[in-house]
């Protein structure tokens, strides 16, 4: 079913042999684009799950981009949730679908940083299975109520526990329910997702073009995992970088995670602390990120400091109209230092892998605010009309 899935985002990316439209006021078309606006999609879908994938490609301008580089941007936000995890999710409901251990009237249950959670909550809504969210308390609230609002119960678990917490969790309520947990730290159903899509559209979008570097960071590792893997066999001279929190350098400690038989790990890692980038390196190396650390895919590492995510998402909202998260912002800080350090003429791909507008409850918005500023009350008073001042 997933090989189905892929088959269809593949035929629905093609470009059909339509006509272009007349040529009006409103521009309808730029040199790069794969297809004219107003031809529409080219396909009608049969649900929500046909339109994950296929996300574009975007070139970073000269306001963020070291001189002589070229910078692009992969913007996982475009699937139909908002983040990369919609293919994950669509991996792990139609493998277990496909072997039996999903079946009709089943519960499913994730722990979650908020970005799995929301896709596994739509791929239940649209498949009709009830759908259990453990999330750690320090997690976005907005996070919580879209789940909920796609029909998740969400269990929210202590800070003091982690994120190895709310997996302990999510564990403890399946044995005690017989509900189907979705594992998606261990399963290769999230890895083989990315090696048969994410991959590949990478691969097919820069055919016959240069690609240097390509920089991600990781959350679960499915990601780098498959992804990665697909990139190294198909352009081996393309290098990948491979970024992670400075304030939780797990993988650069040398320290292995220490797993149970399922593969989930046994405690937390002596290398975690607290870090802002919400979603990426739990209090654990995950088993889907330590098979592909085995195979030695990244050619580079980086160290994100702590407050570099904010500050590059924010760059990119005002100088690109990119809204990105807090970690879209660190793996494309990423890319601007390897470019920095690289020769003229190098080319970079950096993956985005959410909306910054799950973000709206963190530093990342903290100095955003929601009621006019001093030099917006000053535009409002220089027309006399329809003025909302505040009370003095």
């Amino acid at each position: 079913m997933i090989y189905r899935a892929a088959a269809l985002l593949l035929c629905a990316s093609s470009t059909l042999a339509f006509a272009p439209p007349s040529p009006s006021t409103v521009s309808t078309t730029s040199g790069l684009m794969a297809k004219a606006r107003g031809e529409g999609y080219g396909h009608l879908l049969n649900d929500i799950t046909e339109t994950i994938g296929n996300t574009p490609v975007v070139k970073i301008s000269e306001k963020m981009c070291p001189p002589g580089r070229t910078i692009y941007a992969k913007l996982e936000y475009f699937n139909p949730l908002s983040s990369v995890k919609d293919r994950l999710a669509l991996s792990i409901i139609e493998q277990a679908e496909a072997d039996g251990t999903l079946k009709p009237g089943d519960t499913v249950v994730e722990a979650t940083s908020g970005n799995t959670g929301i896709a596994v909550a739509m791929m239940c809504a649209q498949r009709g299975y009830d759908c259990v969210i453990t999330m750690a308390e320090p997690f976005s609230v907005e996070r919580r109520k879209i789940m909920r609002m796609l029909g998740a119960k969400v269990i929210v678990t202590p800070k003091a526990d982690k994120g190895s917490g709310m997996v302990r969790k999510a564990e403890e309520l399946c044995a005690e329910h017989g509900w189907f947990l979705c594992h998606q730290f261990e399963t290769d159903a999230n890895w083989k997702i990315h090696e048969l899509t994410t991959g590949p559209e990478i691969c097919n979008d820069f055919e016959g073009k240069k690609l240097d570097y390509w920089v991600t960071g990781y959350g679960t590792g499915g990601t780098y995992h498959g992804a990665g893997k697909y990139i190294k066999a198909t352009r081996p001279d393309t290098k990948i970088v491979l970024a992670e929190p400075e304030a939780a350098a797990l993988i650069d400690s040398g320290i292995a995670t220490e797993r149970n038989a399922d593969g989930s790990p046994k405690d937390s890692h002596p290398a975690f602390a607290a870090h802002p980038i919400q979603g990426w390196t739990p209090d654990f190396i995950p088993a889907v990120l330590e098979k592909g650390l085995d195979l030695k895919l990244h050619d580079e590492y980086i160290k994100i400091p702590s407050t570099a995510g904010i500050e590059v998402s924010q760059m990119l909202a005002r100088n690109e109209g990119i809204l990105t998260g807090i970690s879209g912002g660190a793996t494309m800080w990423a890319a601007i230092e390897t470019a920095k350090n690289s020769p003229e003429g190098t080319v970079l791909l950096a993956m985005l892998p959410d909306t910054g507008e799950r973000y709206l409850s963190t530093p990342l918005f903290a100095d955003i605010a929601a009621d006019m500023n001093e030099e917006e009350l000053d535009i409002t008073k220089s027309t006399p009309g329809y003025q909302l001042l505040p009370e003095e």
